[in-house]
């Protein structure tokens, strides 16, 4: 038992000195974790290269319609607070999941869901609007990028929606296994990924355009 004790220290000692990508493979936890942050850098990537499209080609309207003559703004405002509160509701649903209270878990994803689809929904009707006025995608570079930024944001929106309610369905199916969890903190952090991808578009798009 002593001696045990005593080969302790210089086993782990010897486990030290043994660089990190010599000591097997991650557990599956840290890929996960390390794969998505991946993901959602490479997502960021996208929306940059979005929104310096929409920087560059804001002031080319061939002649048609500017942002100020389209945007109504205290539409848009309603339509961002449904997005920001469904962050902080997203929050709520986070802290539940760790307290493992199922009725509360649901409460505020319902709440969270509730308030994505209504954004969605004045999006869509944003969108429906401008194109009965004429304001298509193809009126102008302008109108291009602005369908393509905010567009691009509105399919994140639409697969988060669509996660959520599977992952409601994990939970109910599933219970709270160590996978269901890690996919659940994924959602989490996607979706506020998009609340703050939404601050750019509101700020430099909406509140932005001349």
């Amino acid at each position: 038992m002593n001696t045990a004790v005593m080969g302790l220290p210089g086993r782990m000692e010897r486990e030290a000195e043994v660089p990190l990508s010599e000591r097997g493979p991650a557990s599956q936890r840290v890929v996960v974790c390390y794969g998505f942050w991946l993901f959602l850098l490479s997502d960021i990537i996208v929306f940059s290269a979005l929104f310096a499209a929409y920087a560059v080609l804001s002031t080319h309207t061939a002649d048609g319609p500017a942002g100020s003559q389209l945007f109504h703004r205290p539409e848009v405002f309603v339509e961002t607070a449904c997005l920001l509160i469904s962050s902080f509701t997203c929050g709520v649903f986070s802290l539940a999941i760790e307290l493992r209270k199922r009725w509360l878990i649901y409460v505020f994803a319902a709440f969270t869901f509730a308030l994505g689809a209504a954004f969605l929904g004045l999006e869509l009707s944003e969108f429906a609007d401008m194109i009965s006025h004429g304001a298509s995608p193809q009126r102008s570079a302008f109108l291009s990028s602005f369908f393509a930024l905010v567009g691009m944001h509105g399919l994140h929106v639409t697969v988060g929606l669509a996660w959520l309610l599977l992952m409601l369905l994990q939970i109910g199916t599933l219970g709270f296994r160590p996978m269901v969890l890690q996919r659940l903190q994924c959602f989490a952090l996607f979706w506020h990924a998009l609340d703050i991808v939404w601050v750019g578009v509101f700020t430099i798009v909406y509140l932005g355009a001349r």
